[in-house]
C-alpha cells in the first residue's frame, strides 16, 4: 500500500504560534503513521485582502493556484486554527476566500470536496479554540462541501500544555490528538 499524502497548515504568521506548533505535533504523529506529510507556512504566500474587484481586475493570484494544487494534490488536509474573537483567524479566512475562487483543475470541489479534513486549535484560553473550530467546520461543511472529520483536537492552555520538544503534555487533549490522527489515518486509507 503506498503512503497517503497529508498537507499540514497553521492558520498563524506568528514565529512562536501555538498552532504552528499543534501543527508540528500533528505532522509527526502522522509521519509515525507512515504519512507523507507536507507542512505549509502561510506567511510564504503572499495573498492580498480578498476583493472581488481586485480579482475582476487582475485574476486570482499565484499563491492561490499553488495553495489550490497543494490541496488538491493531497489525500487528507489537518488545519491547525487559531481562535479569533470566537470566530476562524482572517489568515485562514482569506485563503479559503481566495483559494474557492480558483476554477481551474475541478476548482472548488478538487481543492475541499476530495481531501478529507482534521481540525484542532491550540489556544492560552480554556476552551482551547473550540468555538472557532466550529464556526471553520461550518464554513468547510456547509460552504465549501468539505468532509470534516467528527474528532477534532482543542489544547487550552497551550502555553503551558505544549512543552518546549513541541509535545501536548495534558491527557485530554493528547487523547484528542491520537482519536484525531487516527480517523485521519482511516480516512485517507482508501
Amino acid at each position: 500500500m503506498s503512503s497517503k499524502k497529508i498537507l499540514v497548515i497553521f492558520g498563524s504568521t506568528r514565529r512562536e504560534s501555538m498552532n504552528r506548533k499543534l501543527a508540528a505535533a500533528v505532522a509527526a504523529q502522522l509521519r509515525e503513521k507512515g504519512m507523507v506529510v507536507t507542512m505549509l507556512d502561510m506567511a510564504e504566500y503572499e495573498l492580498p485582502l480578498y476583493n472581488g474587484d481586485l480579482e475582476s481586475q487582475h485574476g486570482i493570484p499565484e499563491a492561490a493556484h499553488h495553495l489550490h494544487e497543494a490541496f488538491r494534490t493531497h489525500q487528507g488536509v489537518f488545519i491547525a486554527s487559531p481562535e479569533y474573537n470566537a470566530n476562524v483567524s482572517p489568515l485562514l479566512i482569506n485563503v479559503i476566500a481566495w483559494l474557492s475562487r480558483v476554477q481551474e483543475h475541478g476548482g472548488l470541489h478538487s481543492a475541499f470536496g476530495k481531501p478529507v479534513y482534521a481540525l484542532g486549535s491550540a489556544s492560552p484560553g480554556g476552551f482551547g479554540g473550540y468555538r472557532g473550530l466550529m464556526a471553520l467546520r461550518s464554513m468547510l461543511e456547509l460552504a465549501l462541501g468539505a468532509r470534516v472529520l467528527p474528532a477534532m483536537v482543542s489544547v487550552g492552555m497551550a502555553h503551558e500544555a505544549i512543552n518546549d520538544h513541541g509535545e501536548i503534555i495534558p491527557p485530554m487533549p493528547r487523547q484528542m490528538l491520537d482519536r484525531m490522527v487516527s480517523q485521519l489515518v482511516e480516512a485517507t486509507a482508501y
